[in-house]
């Protein structure tokens, strides 16, 4: 298992390295030059949105938590079936009106009146999040999948992300997608196979399926858990809320929507997408589910270990290996992807358009993104080294601060004729205080930070474009 997982590695580098010779400008490291398929796009989207929360987090809450886990996977297939029938075309069309490349770029230029600080803001909080998010990934594959390769926790994290610095610093865009639809497949084929397996032993059981969920713990054949009535509404609120975050409010993901060449492609790239999440939701649910029934409720120590001990348990070691890389793969895709969104962010909107005021030459601009990955790569793999907390945290607390104040502003400009520049400020920042205070005041173990964020920041954006409409509408237009 060891060498299958040192092979996989290699693969998956000498594919980025060899994507890297269609690297030429800033434009082919950001969006891959407008030129990339429909279908490798949405498998790169998959495998970006995806990530180490779904294969381990995810399938890990399933397992603890039993039937009730299964809102957490409507909430997501909805707010990612939303994102592609109603956004996606939408993005690709703004994008390509107004000429930008990253969303920041895209704010500052719909919204010209206060394009610095909208610049500015809207990078702080990328960088800000994706941190944590990118550590998260490091911190799965290095605690949870290499040790089970024979590597060692500590150096497992560093040679992953070495090796994803290596190639999304050099070739950017079209290496990552170009190793993401490898990754992508992969990991549907864990996501497929695993359970069909897994059914066929439960099916094998002198147990009924239902009976043996409950023999598993109080509430775990429930669709609310152990809860009733108001609590009961809540649990269903609070796991179904990442469907928020969806709603054009991930930089990572909407990047593959602004890549799309035509109109056709986000068609092709739709039914493609929403065909793969159906069957990796469907497939984590079984996962967790099947686990419970199999093993009992005390078969791990840490529930997000439970895809890798089922894994090891029904599949011969060569399989194994090949069905562990495929969790290996969505922490990889959605690592490197987000360091990239991250990293254009910087060099793109920070020191291109507000520092050098447009005047960059692309060569420069280039330099400046592929430094921008290794700094923000160092820092989320130091997070990842002395963070303690577990994967489905780390991503959900990023998840709520980074869609649920970019959601609110990407529906406003979308569908808002009225929105403003200072509307677009005030969802940005109040998304950004409020997922900050709602975690450090553990008011969102109670009602979901995913929730409050977007309901907080759309009302605030909302408010203050109307409070300011008349200011706006007579400013004489000009870069703040």
């Amino acid at each position: 298992m060891f060498w299958i997982f040192i092979a996989y590695l290699a693969l998956t580098m000498l594919l980025g390295l060899w994507q890297a010779l269609r690297t030429k400008s800033q434009s082919d490291f950001v969006l891959g030059g407008l030129q990339l398929p429909g279908w490798m796009l949405a498998l790169s989207e998959r495998a970006t949105g995806e990530s180490a929360w779904l294969l381990l987090g995810f399938s890990g809450m399933v397992y603890a938590t039993g039937l009730s886990g299964i809102w957490i996977g409507l909430g997501c297939l909805t707010g990612i079936t939303t994102a592609w029938v109603a956004l996606a075309r939408k993005f690709r069309q703004e994008a390509k009106q107004y000429n930008a490349l990253t969303m920041p770029e895209y704010f500052s230029a719909k919204f010209p009146r206060k394009a610095n600080t909208i610049r500015l803001l809207s990078t702080f909080i990328i960088v800000f999040f994706f941190i944590f998010y990118v550590g998260a990934q490091f911190n799965g594959a290095g605690e949870k999948i290499v040790p089970i390769f024979g590597l060692d926790p500590l150096w497992g994290q560093i040679v992953a992300a070495a090796v994803i610095l290596a190639y999304a610093t050099v070739g950017g865009f079209i290496s990552v997608v170009a190793v993401d639809t490898f990754q992508s497949l992969l990991m549907i084929a864990t996501l497929v196979l695993t359970p069909i397996i897994m059914l066929i032993h439960v099916l094998g059981q002198p147990t009924d399926f239902g009976a043996a969920l409950a023999a598993a713990g109080p509430g775990m054949d429930s669709l609310t858990g152990t809860t009733v009535g108001f609590a009961a509404g809540l649990l269903i609120f609070n796991n179904f809320a990442w469907f928020f975050g969806y709603l054009g409010g991930q930089p990572q993901l909407n990047a593959r929507f602004m890549g799309m060449r035509d109109d056709r492609q986000v068609k092709i790239g739709r039914n493609i997408a929403v065909l793969w999440t159906v069957l990796a939701y469907t497939g984590v649910v079984l996962i967790g589910l099947c686990a419970l029934v199999l093993y009992g409720p005390n078969a791990v120590t840490d529930s997000e270990a439970i895809l890798p001990h089922v894994i090891k348990d029904l599949f011969p070691w060569w399989l194994a290996g090949i069905l562990l890389a495929g969790a290996a793969a969505a922490m990889i895709s959605t690592a490197q992807s987000m360091l990239l969104v991250a990293a254009s962010s910087i060099s793109q909107d920070v020191f291109k358009g507000a520092m050098r005021k447009g005047k960059a030459d692309d060569r420069t601009v280039l330099a400046v993104s592929r430094i921008s990955v290794v700094v923000i790569g160092a820092l989320a793999l130091a997070l990842s080294l002395f963070s303690p907390a577990k994967i489905y945290s780390l991503v959900s607390h990023a998840w709520a601060g980074i869609g649920c104040s970019f959601a609110p502003a990407v529906l406003l400009s979308f569908y808002w004729d009225r929105f403003s520049s200072r509307g677009v400020i005030a969802a940005l920042l109040t998304g950004l205080v409020t997922t900050v205070v709602w975690i450090v005041t553990g008011w969102d173990k109670t009602i979901t930070a995913m929730a409050v964020t977007f309901f907080a920041a759309i009302g605030m954006a909302i408010l203050v474009t109307l409070l300011t409409a008349k200011e706006e509408r007579t400013a004489v237009p000009a870069v703040d």
